[in-house]
């Protein structure tokens, strides 16, 4: 979900993927659908650039890094008794370790990948612990590491990349440096793909040198560049239009047209698709490399919305952005789904027009996901506008006619997710069908359907849900995925026999050992697994095991001992609370609490630490909540910090997450008072001296807090925050709020500005001016209603920020005036 802002992110995707070959892992959340993005856990998150893995233990002989490879540990333990020595740790926590890169324990590697034949584990690493990586290899059987590539020039940096380029970065939430992606070529062993912003780059074996394929200029970027199936030809986006160009030799082919100057493009993800539906690609090759589909996006109907650059000492064109977004109520762009020869030809145009609304084709409205199957065949997941519904579209790519596989509708709504599967094999009752997700039961579970759509049985049931498909083992009959049967708490890899012809369904076997977080992926035999590991007490671990028993083969990488920072930071775990909401649901929390030995004993002073939205998980056995870096500083100077999910947040079934529904900013806002409540009775903390503070969806929440219970919250910080939901985007909004013509009652509410006359405690708003995901008329609107009501604010404001500061400069001073404000407020 958009409102996420800086999530902790690996530099390759924007969430967490659960794939069966490679992972891309965020960190920040363990998210369902995106939106299998996992928990945002703060906006302090936003600091690691990366979830991934440590370092890896080294032949010294063999490893590049042998002798320098060796990452700062972590001090997790309790703080000593010694009260002299006890002052200096707290007092020597300066504000500048809050917006460290990358946050202690995640100096790490990203974008874990077995090659084609398994005998190597390549990700991406920074030996010196910035965020500018290269690629590394182990070999599984040697048991040692190595550089695999170092990008020619340095790679990426924030200087040499096009105006496009950045703002993709943007929607991906992208921090890395250097190299930031990678892909092995299926179809031949050791075939390496590598984008830079200078151009395609190609290595052929794991020892040789790359070599540029295709040039690319900052006036002119390649963008999206895909390597075929059959890794001989590489397809990629530019000037709007979709190109290929042979891997070994020969020029490059455009190979669709008309696009170039008319408002639209061909093979591009529009903005809606990037940043709220987990769709990053507008091209998709076939399996047999010979058909591109791509999707035709046209953004003519949607009036542009124009973003000045004020802090710029230029005027013009240079000093301002032009942006298709769409409003919530207003109309969506349209898009047109195409296949091509991937050797240049006739475009067929598949029998789909969507985004278009209000001309007969209601409940068509969104392009969610586009993938082959096996025998040739094109599917399409489509999306109504309120998002209650979605089909299932099979397509004949050669005449463009189509059938209805299904359709899954729900009255709360639909989320998206990548569990779909196709089957090659028979499996009892099943011939050529595929594995589907469904929350039909309030929890997402796994089902098999025949070939036509039909579903023939359940493989998962219960009160828990399934994140991610990551892999299926047809000849053994079994499907592996993660999901939280154990705890909502934890994600853990499970598998479940696939043989339709059993009676009942059996409990899923876990794979995984120890509590926590688990993103996996598995080698392409179905013989082992990469297990990335990490919880409260643990910082990311690399281990690589069987996926028959589980049973650990080798740890690949695992934190030395706990010594981590010449200053000696105390990073202690918070502790997990539960409490019951208003309804008698239970709520889970995370608890920051001062050292009485330098303190005293409770009650503190509080702040709340808030996200909030739907679509993302922020209290999580994770160790991002134990490097929660702004949680930690304000702990260390006695203040309590405390984390609650409220009803309306992910990975607690489909009535938990829909509690909001068309009402955003009401039951959410009670339970975080309900927490606080539940603090003040517990005697933690003082009921007069609580304070909140949040960043986009958490911003919002932060300032309906202050306004909507005046007696509990004294102070507020809001961060980039929405405040009238009729000035967001239409996929995000309207999936909860309806739009604002159908539900004019419930965007009133909801609207921070509807309740300003109450507030009575202190507000921070902090804002970049260039946001061109949660503009900065927000804030403004909201300063707007402040003044007519005589209300008092401070404002910071960055104007060359975009969603959240990147600049080293604006995050130092951007934590000091909010702890500033903390301090003199709680």
């Amino acid at each position: 979900m958009s409102l996420l802002g800086y999530q902790v992110t690996d530099v390759t995707t924007a969430e967490p993927r659960f794939a069966s070959r490679s992972t891309d892992t965020k960190t920040s959340a363990l998210k369902t659908g995106k939106s299998e993005r996992f928990s945002f856990l703060g906006w302090c998150g936003m600091l690691s650039g990366s979830l991934s893995l440590q370092s890896i233990r080294s032949d010294p002989e063999e490893s590049d890094l042998a002798g320098s490879l060796s990452p700062p540990s972590i001090q997790t333990t309790m703080p000593t008794t010694d009260s002299q020595a006890l002052g200096d740790e707290y007092t020597l926590f300066p504000v500048e370790d809050i917006v460290q890169y990358p946050l202690p324990g995640y100096v790490a590697p990203a974008s874990v990948q077995f090659s084609p034949d398994d005998k190597l584990i390549t990700y991406l690493y920074s030996p010196d612990s910035t965020l500018s990586r290269k690629i590394y290899a182990f070999d599984v059987a040697a048991r040692q590491q190595r550089l695999l590539v170092s990008p020619p020039g340095g790679g990426v940096d924030e200087g040499n990349l096009s105006t496009v380029e950045k703002l993709r970065r943007e929607r991906l939430r992208e921090r890395g440096l250097g190299v930031t992606r990678y892909e092995w070529g299926k179809g031949v062993p050791h075939r390496l793909m590598v984008p830079l912003p200078s151009g395609i780059y190609v290595q052929e074996g794991v020892r040789a040198e790359l070599q540029r394929r295709v040039a690319s200029t900052s006036w002119s970027p390649i963008l999206d560049p895909q390597l075929s199936p059959d890794a001989c030809s590489i397809a990629y986006v530019r000037d709007d239009e979709i190109f290929v160009v042979p891997v070994a030799f020969g020029d490059p082919i455009q190979i669709t047209s008309g696009a170039r100057g008319t408002g639209k493009t061909h093979g591009l993800a529009e903005y809606i698709a990037q940043e709220e539906m987990d769709r990053r690609n507008g091209f998709w090759w076939s399996p047999d490399s010979r058909y591109i589909a791509f999707a035709e996006v046209d953004s003519t109907r949607i009036p542009p919305f124009r973003i000045m650059h004020q802090g710029k000492a230029s005027t013009g064109g240079e000093a301002e952005e032009i942006h298709a977004y769409p409003f919530a109520g207003h109309s969506n762009v349209s898009v047109r789904l195409g296949v091509v020869p991937s050797n240049g030809g006739s475009v067929v145009w598949m029998d789909l027009e969507v985004g278009l609304c209000g001309e007969g084709r209601d409940d068509e409205e969104y392009l969610a996901r586009v993938t082959w199957l096996p025998n040739g065949s094109l599917t399409a997941q489509v999306q109504n506008r309120t998002q209650t519904k979605l089909k299932l579209l099979k397509f004949d790519p050669l005449t463009g006619k189509r059938t209805v596989l299904f359709t899954e509708e729900s009255d709360v709504w639909v989320n998206l997710h990548d569990c779909f599967t196709s089957l090659r094999k028979c499996h009892g009752l099943l011939s050529g069908g595929f594995i589907w997700a469904s929350e039909k039961t309030g929890f997402r579970h796994l089902y098999v359907h025949d070939e036509f759509g039909n579903c023939i049985r359940a493989l998962t049931q219960g009160s828990w849900m399934v994140e991610q498909v990551a892999g299926v083992d047809e000849e053994a009959g079994l499907v592996y995925f993660t999901g939280t049967h154990d705890s909502p708490l934890e994600m853990h890899l499970y598998s479940v026999s696939l043989d339709c012809t059993q009676p009942n369904l059996v409990e899923p076997k876990r794979l995984t050992q120890g509590a926590g977080r688990h993103i996996v992926v598995l080698d392409h035999q179905m013989k082992m697994f990469v297990d990335i590991h990490d919880s409260l007490d643990t910082p990311p671990r690399l281990l690589l095991r069987s996926l028959d028993t589980g049973k650990l083969l080798v740890t690949i990488y695992e934190q030395p001992a706990p010594t981590y920072h010449t200053r000696r930071l105390q990073l202690t775990p918070p502790e997990f609370k539960s409490l019951t909401a208003s309804d008698g649901t239970v709520l889970h929390g995370l608890v920051y609490i001062p050292d009485s030995k330098q303190f005293g004993r409770p009650p503190y002073r509080t702040v709340v630490s808030v996200y909030g939205g739907p679509n993302v998980q922020v209290v999580c056995n994770s160790w991002m909540n134990t490097v929660d870096m702004r949680a930690q500083y304000l702990r260390s100077r006695g203040i309590l910090v405390w984390k609650l999910d409220n009803r309306g947040s992910a990975r607690r079934g489909l009535d938990f997450e829909g509690a909001i529904k068309h009402n955003m900013g009401k039951i959410d806002v009670e339970d975080q008072q309900t927490g606080v409540q539940w603090l003040v009775s517990q005697g933690l903390a003082m009921s007069n001296r609580i304070g909140i503070y949040g960043w986009s969806y958490g911003g919002y929440m932060a300032s309906m807090a202050l306004a909507r219970c005046p007696q509990t919250f004294s102070c507020a910080v809001a961060g980039a925050p929405v405040t009238s939901w009729d000035g967001y985007d239409t996929h995000y909004t309207e999936k909860y709020m309806g739009t604002p013509a159908s539900n004019p009652a419930g965007y009133q509410y909801s609207s921070v500005m509807h309740h300003v006359y109450q507030i009575t405690g202190k507000l921070l708003l902090v804002h970049g001016m260039i946001d061109e995901n949660v503009h900065f008329r927000h804030t403004a609107r909201l300063i707007n209603s402040l003044t007519a009501a005589s209300k008092d604010y401070e404002l910071l404001v960055f104007p060359d920020e975009r969603h959240m500061p990147r600049g080293l400069r604006d995050r130092m001073y951007m934590e000091e005036r909010i702890c500033d404000f903390l301090e003199r407020n709680i």
